[in-house]
């Protein structure tokens, strides 16, 4: 969307709508009458009910999402865990499960701390 549109819009066009009653209900402009308008009001409505609940239901989904890849994460590390007890971390079983063997690991690097 190019313009930028009032964040009160709908606000707007009901105090429009409440105005024109007012006024005058039969009055018109050009082919625009006050039910174009209570239409496109009610239609924003609806779009935003629909709206606020496809969010909500992103959220739940979301909500699952997390709780199923925690739970899973849990048991990928508890397999890795259990593989890692049973036969050891520089076994192939280790390496299968996705751990690093012992023997493919680098050794850590001491870096020589500088005289002050």
């Amino acid at each position: 969307m190019s313009k930028k549109l009032p964040t009160d819009l709908v606000e707007q066009a009901i105090s429009i709508q409440d105005a024109w009653v007012r006024i005058d209900e039969g009055l018109t402009f050009g082919s625009l009458n006050m039910g174009a308008l209570v239409m496109d009001i009610n239609g924003l409505r609806n779009v935003e009910l629909s709206l606020v609940g496809l969010e909500n239901h992103m959220t739940e989904l979301r909500n699952q999402r997390d709780a199923l890849q925690e739970s899973t994460w849990d048991k990928v590390k508890r397999v890795r865990a259990g593989v890692k007890a049973n036969f050891g971390d520089d076994s192939p079983q280790y390496e299968l499960v996705g751990g690093t063997r012992l023997s493919d690991r680098k050794t850590a690097r001491r870096t020589a701390t500088p005289v002050q």
